[in-house]
C-alpha cells in the first residue's frame, strides 16, 4: 500500500481505509488548525520524530478507553484513600504539554517538538484541545492533554511528577467525560499501562461508528 504525500495548499487526506497495515497513511502537509481538526475527525493523527517530515497515522484497530470502563486497581484505590487528590481541567495547557515533552525527552525520547507545541496550543485556544491535571495533597502530581471534538477525546500524552500522578489524571478525566456523556478516549496505540487502566481494542468498523456518533453530538 503506497504512502500518500500531502501538500500544504490543499487541506485534505486520502481515505483512512488506504492506511498501511502499520497505520501509516500519509506524509507532508502541515499542522494548521484546519488540517488537524480534519485529521482527528477521520481518526487520523500526526506522529513523527522532531526534524523529520510530518507523518500521519490511522491504525485500523484502535485502542480505546470507555469512560465508564476505567479500571482502578486495588493499589490505586489505597493511594487515593491515603492522599487528598483533586483533578482540574486546563490548569495550564501549555505547561502540561511541555511537561509531557520534557518527561519523554529524559526517557525514551519524544515526538513533541516546538512545532507540535505551537500547533496544539493554537487548537486549545480555539477550544479543540484540553489538559487535565491531578494534585496530590496540594502539589501537582501529573497530567495529560489531548484533542476534544464533539463527544470524542483523543489522548496525546501524559506526565507524572509523582508516582501515580498520570493515573490520577486519567481516572479524573474518565469521570469528567462520563459526566459529560463523552463516548471514548482514543489512546491511538496500545500500551500495557493503558490496558491496565481499562483500555481495549476496537475494530475499525466499530471505531468509525463511535466516531461518527461522537462527532454528531
Amino acid at each position: 500500500m503506497p504512502v500518500y504525500r500531502l501538500i500544504k495548499k490543499e487541506i485534505s487526506f486520502p481515505s483512512p481505509e488506504l492506511a498501511r497495515e502499520d497505520g501509516l497513511l500519509a506524509v507532508g502537509g502541515d499542522l494548521s488548525e484546519d488540517r488537524l481538526v480534519l485529521a482527528y475527525c477521520h481518526g487520523i493523527f500526526p506522529w513523527y520524530d522532531p526534524g523529520d517530515e510530518i507523518m500521519w497515522w490511522c491504525p485500523k484497530e484502535r485502542f480505546l478507553i470507555f469512560p465508564d470502563e476505567i479500571h482502578i486497581s486495588h493499589s490505586m484505590k489505597k493511594y487515593m484513600r491515603r492522599h487528598r487528590l483533586s483533578v482540574v481541567l486546563n490548569r495550564d495547557f501549555k505547561d502540561t504539554m511541555h511537561r509531557c515533552r520534557v518527561k519523554r525527552e529524559h526517557a525514551e525520547g519524544t515526538w513533541i517538538s516546538d512545532e507540535m507545541e505551537d500547533a496544539y496550543l493554537a487548537l486549545h485556544r480555539k477550544g479543540f484541545a484540553a489538559s487535565v491535571e491531578s494534585y496530590e495533597d496540594g502539589e501537582l502530581a501529573g497530567g495529560l492533554y489531548g484533542v476534544c471534538i464533539g463527544a470524542c477525546f483523543f489522548g496525546e500524552s501524559m506526565f507524572s511528577e509523582k508516582k501515580n500522578g498520570s493515573k490520577a489524571a486519567l481516572i479524573g478525566l474518565a469521570r469528567i467525560l462520563k459526566e459529560k456523556d463523552f463516548l471514548f478516549i482514543d489512546c491511538q496505540f496500545h500500551t500495557g499501562h493503558l490496558e491496565s487502566m481499562g483500555g481495549r481494542f476496537v475494530p475499525w468498523k466499530e471505531y468509525n461508528r463511535l466516531l461518527d456518533e461522537g462527532l454528531g453530538r
